[in-house]
């Protein structure tokens, strides 16, 4: 019970202590004396400089009842603050206000459950009252450490554990509340403060139910939730938090969220790491969003020589905020998030090199296959991550993102690439090319340009198809891909998936355009280039079903996306010199890749002659599609490619109408009115350096002049029925031109190079080498073509792939694939 004074004395003490002393009762139980309240209430308003006196007084009576544990009385007093602070908005209500923070502080600091939660429920009330001016002299650090401490409460019971808690959550929200809308009291934001506040919030939201947020934010809890449950209330209070963060203070809101993961190894497994950045990621403003991104990747860099695991969910958390950040601003962060993670998939192949070759110089280690496979994990997180933010990048970004990660794209024999490959040998590296690669290619997925000069110039066009020669059918079949994104503009690959006779091609409904002029220019520039790598990328040994399947899906698309008349008739003279490179086979491929290219030219050519409807051209197509059906089905996909296949012992003898014939073609399209004298020029690959490059041989050694092609496997009697006979200055203007002044040019440059600084000896001897090149090559020619004494008005005769001598004088031919340089 409070102490009695006499009425002497009473009558002697200030006034505003008799008010405070009369609206304690008797018996606490009775509660606050309302009437005695609200004589109070009207002092204080009328004399507001006696606030300060009034505060001090309470103060002093609700210390004094704390140590005795008057509960009671404790409550009268804080609900006589409360309802004072409530009424009272003058300027002497400062003073009053350091005298409740006080008393508030007492709560805090004892050791009752009940009377921490009375404070609490004192500071959040004050917490909202909007005071006229603000206090630059108050400080909220005690508050600050106090309410986070009750955030961890470690009660035995567990229901007065999760009221001390719930009041913590709140008195943080309080804090938060009454400073950050005071931008001259900035000190919540500072470290010391969020290295408190953030961990304390996340160790209740740990508990949360899981939420999917992948569709949008998270619905906002219910009033009844917030109260009851912990977990929804600290995220709502973390929302709250990161909702008032502004551009100076964002990244102090963020770090010690890192910290926090990695105190309790929340990285692996990562579900909680990725909701926590989820309400990040949703919670702050979107101009902001670049911060936390950039966070991200800090910390991966902190963190790159943690385990596979770890690094994978923290790219997997950079994959879900990169997908939230992608719809709004990303800012100056795109170069940098793909440097970033490119960086990250060099050390991670370089981590599974290392491990391979410790795992094969030791002994066996049971743990090297779990590595092996949680670096897998690493590189597939951050290929994904690559593609998903390439692809909701816009265009004129991502084709920026295209060419710099085709410019990491290691190539054996260049230099030109800007990726550190030299630890990591030839394994790694085509390890990196692969994982490059697939990221190029998720990157370009749903790319739409408007013109194929925009989707592959000329400057990203060389370097990707550097990788199409290499001796491995994973990099080809990636570029071809990549290639395949590229060049689809109206999404007709789906349509031709898979290699097959297609016996309507109407049925698929293919959308076209007509060819614009700027494709067109682009297929005279570079359209060689492009037959080029198809044409060897056909003979490669070791490809597999899906290489054919992909290089008959680049024809199909090239066909319908860029072909005019002049690029079809290129693109059968193609076919045509795949299958003779079949029949022949200078390069020794095995029988199975040789049905194979001659199942691919069937498919092809059936498809081609019913894109451009040409009757007597499908004619000729399906006659012979239908004899090999009868008599060598293994020359069509449907048979080749299947797992059991009988083969055949050669090629040699089979008959010519197994084999689609030039001159049927040339007279089916001629008759069309199609300029089909190209087609009586064999088709021969350009050379250029990629050839060396490849660690093949040289193609000046491997593809033959094809002067006398198929002279030994198809009879010549009605191919000589059918010659057309040109000049040679014809000839000449039928030789595909286009580029060649470039490459002389450049030839040029090389060789006065060469001459300049290569010592005497090697050019010696590479000049020696070449004469004697170029005189085997004219005496296998000579002994082909031995005629009468030539005339000078003789002519060169070319039938389906033949070439006849007739009078042509030797001084006058020229062969532009025989060059000293």
């Amino acid at each position: 019970m409070p102490t009695r004074v006499c009425c002497c004395c009473s009558a002697l003490r200030p006034r505003y202590k008799r008010l405070v002393d009369n609206i304690f009762p008797e018996d606490p139980k009775d509660g606050l004396v309302k009437a005695d309240m609200e004589k109070l209430t009207f002092y204080a308003v009328s004399a507001p400089e006696k606030l300060d006196r009034i505060g001090s007084y309470l103060a002093e009576r609700l210390s004094r009842d704390v140590v005795r544990h008057r509960s009671g009385y404790v409550l009268i007093a804080m609900e006589a603050l409360d309802q004072l602070l409530m009424a009272c908005h003058s300027q002497s209500i400062k003073p009053f206000v350091e005298s409740f923070l006080h008393m508030v502080a007492k709560l805090l600091e004892s050791g009752e459950p009940k009377l921490q939660v009375l404070g609490t429920n004192s500071f959040v009330k004050f917490a909202n009252i909007e005071e006229d001016t603000p206090s630059y002299h108050r400080r909220y650090d005690f508050f600050v450490s106090r309410f986070s401490a009750m955030c961890h409460s470690c009660h035995s019971d567990p229901e007065i554990r999760t009221e001390i808690r719930i009041a913590g959550i709140r008195g943080i929200q309080g804090v938060v509340r009454k400073t950050v809308n005071d931008e001259l009291r900035a000190t919540i934001w500072e470290p010391q403060h969020m290295d408190k506040i953030v961990p304390s919030l996340l160790f209740n939201m740990q508990k949360i139910e899981e939420v999917d947020s992948r569709i949008g934010p998270p619905s906002p809890p219910s009033a009844a939730d917030k109260e009851e449950n912990p977990a929804v209330l600290a995220e709502s209070c973390f929302r709250e938090l990161l909702g008032r963060a502004t551009f100076g203070n964002m990244n102090n809101a963020v770090r010690p969220v890192f910290a926090h993961l990695d105190h309790h190894k929340l990285w692996d497994p990562n579900e909680f790491a990725v909701h926590c950045f989820k309400v990040i990621m949703y919670s702050i403003q979107a101009q902001y969003s670049h911060h936390v991104i950039q966070e991200i990747l800090g910390h991966l860099d902190a963190r790159k020589k943690d385990s596979p695991r770890v690094r994978a969910g923290i790219i997997q958390v950079l994959l879900e905020a990169v997908a939230i950040a992608a719809k709004g601003s990303i800012g100056p962060t795109v170069l940098e998030v793909f440097n970033t993670l490119l960086k990250h998939l060099r050390f991670s192949v370089e981590f599974e090199a290392n491990d391979v070759q410790r795992g094969s110089a030791g002994s066996a280690n049971l743990s090297t296959g779990s590595k092996d496979n949680d670096e897998k994990i690493v590189q597939n997180a951050i290929i994904q991550t690559i593609g998903f933010f390439g692809s909701n990048l816009p265009d004129y970004q991502r084709s920026e993102i295209m060419m710099f990660i085709m410019g990491k794209v290691p190539v054996f024999g260049t230099s030109t690439h800007t990726l550190d490959v030299s630890q990591l040998g030839d394994l790694g590296t085509r390890r990196i090319q692969i994982m490059l690669l697939r990221s190029l290619l998720m990157v370009t997925s749903g790319y739409k340009a408007k013109t194929i000069v925009t989707a592959l110039p000329g400057s990203f066009l060389d370097p990707l198809l550097s990788p199409s020669l290499m001796e491995d059918y994973e990099l080809r079949q990636l570029v071809l891909e990549v290639m395949h994104n590229l060049m689809d503009r109206h999404d007709n690959r789906a349509k031709l998936r898979g290699i097959r006779i297609i016996p309507d091609v109407a049925d698929l409904k293919i959308k076209r355009e007509k060819i614009c002029r700027q494709d067109a220019s682009f297929m005279k520039k570079n359209g060689q280039q492009l037959y080029r790598h198809i044409y060897l990328g056909c003979k490669e040994e070791d490809n597999v079903q899906k290489n054919y399947e992909l290089l008959y899906t680049s024809l199909a698309l090239m066909t319908i996306e860029l072909a005019n008349e002049e690029v079809v008739i290129d693109l059968i003279r193609l076919a045509i010199a795949l299958q003779d490179s079949a029949i022949i086979n200078e390069d020794s491929l095995p029988m199975f890749h040789r049905c194979g290219i001659m199942a691919l030219v069937a498919a092809y050519l059936n498809f081609v002659s019913q894109m451009i409807a040409v009757p007597a051209f499908c004619q000729h197509v399906t006659k012979v599609i239908e004899i090999r059906t009868m008599e060598a089905p293994y020359f069509l996909p449907e048979h080749i490619f299947r797992d059991k296949c009988m083969l055949p012992k050669s090629l040699e003898k089979h008959d010519k109408n197994l084999y689609f014939l030039t001159n049927k073609i040339a007279e089916s399209l001629g008759g069309s009115g199609y300029s089909v004298e190209r087609l009586s020029a064999p088709y021969v690959p350009q050379v250029t350096d990629e050839d060396r490059l490849s660690r093949r041989k040289s193609i000046v050694d491997t593809v033959s002049i094809q002067v006398d092609i198929l002279s030994n496997s198809i009879p010549s009697d009605d191919m000589v029925s059918n010659t057309e006979e040109i000049t040679f200055e014809a000839l000449k203007k039928a030789i595909d031109t286009n580029g060649m002044e470039e490459q002389e040019k450049e030839k040029r440059r090389l060789v006065i190079e060469k001459f300049q600084k290569a010592p005497f000896e090697e050019i010696a001897a590479q000049c020696e080498s070449k004469a004697n090149l170029l005189h085997d090559r004219l005496a296998q020619i000579l002994e082909l073509t031995i005629r009468p004494p030539p005339s000078p008005s003789g002519t060169l005769t070319m039938t389906s792939g033949h070439a006849q001598y007739q009078s042509v004088p030797v001084y006058e031919m020229k062969f532009p694939d025989l060059c000293v340089y």
